[in-house]
């Protein structure tokens, strides 16, 4: 009798290679549950490439059947079923994976995120996922003392709510950890960073500095309190040099898409792929290091592609041209989403925008009229709201088929949100993980905000009545 290779891998091995042998989102449909073999593969070869044995098998189809067995044939789910049936599939070549007790599902699939950038940056920067400005302030002080005075450090993952003092990082911890640096740790949200008075002093930027459209400079007591948000983050852009390679570039992706297989995730959308991330990923690709499937929604190298006549949907099973990305205002987690009323104890405040109503009006006609998907992050009910005028209108005069388009984040809606989105077929794509990450930030928006915020379950339904969806 043949031995099992495969026998003994663990679950992070056995997703990696099965990420690299089966399609990553869906085992094929099947209408039976174990002792039912359905062959989703009409050639002529009756051995299976790879057999993966399990406790239960869950194949998500719409009559959500189980099944014992899986078998695989040239990258394709050929037949479920139970496990007697199955290994009459296998051949001196197959590769068999037995799980034993395990539950197998389909792969994961994460609709937003941003791999390329994450994987660099645990490679380069100093993580701060800690859970103290103490801690913050050491780690970024021992990148100083290895790094020549006047050389930015760069930290990340920074979380404002999660820290013992009670209190957000500012720029004197900043000063005191890195006198001889200039400084900028970034929110974990990606939408605010935290300075030093060395990076405000090499941005010209002082307490009188007026606030940029779309972006803020925080104060307290008329003082610059190191805070930055959104577009004023762009003052600093030009003077914190890239010292990340291709090669830096290319070993994150492997490094991230490698931890993320090990997760159970088999196929992302990176949501604002710049052109150095489509490098990257396409050395990856070409190395054998790619461990996840990739659908790129564009920023960076956009305009260049559509000129050319590339759209959404280029590419292969690995690598894909998705749609456009823009964003259109702030952050949930970092309370800067554009709101319809004020946060709570910031009478003043309603969020901010960072594309006006006629810009998002402008890169979605010509978006949409060049054959591409458009994604666009708004998180606050106004900025939904603007979104939506703009993909109603485009659809209206030039109708197209399902053209999928999407509002990333999508954070807070109401039941008038909700019926547009149905009947205009838009995608909304809300973070699932946001009320178990960022849940405690949500007392800055009350509870009648809080009552529409992720609503997962009413996004793909037109609630006629509250309970509906409760």
């Amino acid at each position: 009798m043949q031995e099992d290779p495969m026998k003994s891998l663990t679950r992070g091995q056995f997703l990696g290679a099965a990420a690299g042998t089966v399609g990553a989102g869906f085992l094929a449909g099947c209408e039976g549950g174990p002792g039912v073999v359905l062959r989703t593969d009409a050639s002529d070869a009756t051995t299976a490439d790879m057999i993966a044995h399990g406790r239960v098998i869950h194949t998500m189809d719409d009559a959500n059947a189980t099944a014992e067995s899986l078998a695989v044939k040239d990258g394709r789910f050929m037949a479920v079923g139970s496990r007697g049936d199955i290994d009459a599939l296998r051949g001196a070549g197959t590769r068999v994976f037995d799980h034993g007790d395990a539950v197998i599902t389909p792969g994961f699939i994460d609709a937003h995120t941003h791999p390329a950038g994450a994987g660099v940056r645990e490679l380069k920067d100093v993580n701060v996922d800690v859970r103290s400005i103490a801690e913050i302030k050491e780690l970024m002080a021992a990148r100083a003392r290895e790094t020549p005075p006047g050389e930015w450090i760069r930290g990340f993952k920074y979380d404002d709510t999660k820290l013992a003092e009670g209190r957000p990082l500012n720029r004197l911890d900043l000063d005191e950890a890195l006198p001889d640096h200039p400084a900028v740790v970034g929110h974990r949200g990606g939408h605010t960073s935290v300075y030093n008075s060395r990076a405000f002093a090499l941005a010209g930027v002082t307490a009188e500095t007026p606030d940029p459209q779309g972006g803020r400079f925080y104060r307290e007591d008329g003082e610059l309190t190191g805070l930055v948000a959104e577009r004023a983050n762009y003052v600093f852009s030009g003077l914190i040099p890239s010292t990340h390679t291709d090669d830096d570039r290319r070993a994150g992706v492997k490094l991230i898409t490698e931890l993320m297989a090990q997760a159970g995730l088999t196929s992302f959308h990176d949501a604002g792929t710049s052109s150095n991330s489509v490098e990257a990923y396409s050395a990856a690709y070409r190395n054998g290091e790619l461990s996840c499937r990739v659908y790129m929604m564009m920023r960076g190298p956009y305009e260049e592609l559509r000129r050319a006549g590339v759209s959404t949907g280029f590419g292969d099973e690995w690598l894909r041209v998705g749609g456009v990305k823009y964003g259109a205002d702030g952050s949930a987690s970092e309370r800067t989403m554009r709101m319809s009323t004020p946060y709570v104890g910031r009478p003043d405040d309603y969020g901010l925008l960072t594309m006006t109503r006629e810009a998002i009006h402008d890169v979605v006609e010509v978006a949409h009229r060049s054959g591409w998907q458009v994604g666009i992050h708004a998180n606050g009910d106004v900025t939904i709201g603007m979104v939506l005028d703009a993909y109603e209108r485009v659809q209206e005069l030039w109708p197209r088929p399902d053209p999928r388009h999407r509002i990333e984040h999508c954070s807070l809606v109401n039941p008038d949100l909700l019926a547009r989105i149905k009947a205009a077929g838009v995608v909304p794509t809300p973070f699932y993980t946001y009320a178990h990450y960022h849940g405690n930030k949500w007392v800055e928006y009350g509870p009648e905000k809080m009552e529409w915020m992720f609503a997962h379950r009413a996004d793909c339904q037109r609630p006629e009545s509250r309970q509906e969806i409760g």
